[in-house]
């Protein structure tokens, strides 16, 4: 499908001008106060803005579908964002940018937000949905990369790499097998058991862990893997602790130092989810008791903007504590499969108005019809809409060949196929409805 995009995204008080002006009237035209926010956007015309070094593979697909594309290395400020986010189409963050409701109020032309890594906290959803635009996410792609990492560190701290590496560099031979150990064995507990935790899970009884989890959701264990009701138990046990939770609000400063008082003595720790979920001085506070033997952290509460920048944090210079850049997903083969998978999203969203995957959206993928039209509704999700949609194209002899509905939470979207060139009336009409949030036509 060539695709022509027209994007109608109302103010209550445009909605109320259109009603006022006559929707019925036949053939009348779209009022000029909806023209302005209804701009004909042919695929050369797509604007798209990636920041914080998206791969360049998101870059091919997306100038491939013919929009113009836009990058930049760093993440940007509130402040820079209001400005730069004017006339964007499309926009592409990592985790370091933050999408505030400021952000969206300047974002007149946004249709998509994708981010290219696995969390969407960073993101307004409830502020995006609201104003209709559909926000991607990658929650599969880097997942090996983090497991691996994880492994990997892991052995480090229980061979106390990180010691004697820096002795070495130092210029000190210390050949000694005190303090490190085999993993095989060793008890590891995993506190989320999602994408990464469960796959974790998996490699890690591999190795010859004994795996137990911790997950207020109801998971299925993988292999031998044994869910435990407590998370004070699962301190109580394990001779590892690993953190794989998400960015809700509610994880913010789960573990602090009564938490980490719970674990074995000696025990290991690891935090490879998000900054926010652990006080950093109580962990100083144990690694300096001696009574956490070892520590990996990849996620930090305040994190540099740019590369290059200071960064500052209560652990370093700790021994045998591993501090790393939030890399856990930064390989090139995940980038590579995020780039790709983001885009592809981008791609199928804008030429066809699939949602599949969306992160705050109905999930919806119309396959395409040669020859037909295609109308994309947002509208809140309130009893009659789809009734009322089809009334409409009832009433202006216009055939559906094709339609999906799905709803969410209080969001409804539906993708219509009609054999027949759509009449600005029926655009008209669909647009003044009340419940009208967004409202496209591709062509």
């Amino acid at each position: 499908m060539t695709t022509t995009t027209h994007v109608y995204r109302l103010s209550p008080e445009i909605r109320d001008q259109v009603r006022r002006a006559g929707a019925g009237a036949e053939g009348s035209a779209v009022p000029n106060e909806l023209q302005m926010n209804a701009a004909h956007i042919p695929s050369d015309e797509i604007r798209v803005l990636l920041l914080e070094n998206i791969h360049p593979d998101a870059v091919t697909v997306l100038e491939g579908a013919g929009f113009q594309v836009e990058t930049t290395s760093g993440s940007l400020s509130e402040a820079e964002l209001i400005e730069r986010v004017k006339g964007v189409h499309l926009l592409g963050i990592r985790s370091n940018t933050k999408i505030t409701e400021k952000v969206l109020d300047a974002a007149d032309s946004l249709l998509a937000i994708g981010a290219f890594c696995i969390g969407t906290n960073q993101i307004d959803l409830g502020a995006a949905t609201s104003r209709g635009v559909t926000v991607f996410n990658a929650p599969y792609s880097n997942t090996r990369s983090v497991v691996e990492l994880v492994i990997g560190e892991i052995i480090s701290l229980a061979r106390r790499l990180p010691r004697k590496n820096k002795n070495m560099h130092d210029g000190i031979w210390d050949k000694s097998a005190t303090g490190s150990h085999e993993v095989r064995g060793r008890k590891l507990g995993i506190v989320g058991y999602g994408n990464i935790g469960s796959q974790l899970s998996v490699v890690a009884e591999a190795l010859g862990f004994a795996v137990s989890f911790y997950d207020t959701a109801d998971k299925l264990a993988l292999g031998n893997a044994r869910k435990v009701d407590t998370l004070d138990q699962l301190l109580a046990e394990n001779d590892v602790i690993t953190l794989h939770v998400d960015g809700r609000p509610g994880n913010a400063g789960l573990f602090g130092a009564a938490e980490f008082a719970k674990m074995k003595d000696r025990a290991l720790f690891l935090n490879l989810s998000r900054g926010m979920v652990v006080d950093h001085h109580a962990l100083r506070e144990h690694v300096l008791s001696g009574h956490i033997a070892g520590a990996a952290v990849d996620v930090f509460p305040e994190e540099p903007k740019n590369r290059g920048d200071e960064f500052v944090s209560d652990l370093r210079g700790l021994d045998n504590v591993i501090l790393t850049p939030h890399v856990g997903g930064s390989t090139e083969e995940a980038q590579i499969h995020i780039g790709n998978f983001v885009a592809g999203k981008f791609k199928a969203f804008v030429e066809d108005g699939s949602t599949s995957l969306a992160v705050n959206m109905p999930t919806l993928d119309l396959p395409e019809r040669e020859g037909s039209r295609r109308i994309v509704h947002t509208h809140q999700n309130t009893p009659g809409v789809l009734a009322a949609i089809n009334q409409v194209l009832a009433d202006h002899g216009a055939n559906i060949e094709g339609q999906f509905l799905g709803t969410r939470g209080d969001v409804g979207y539906v993708i219509t196929d009609i054999g027949c060139e759509i009449e600005p009336a029926v655009i008209k009409e669909l647009a003044a409805m009340s419940q009208t949030i967004r409202l496209r036509v591709l062509s």
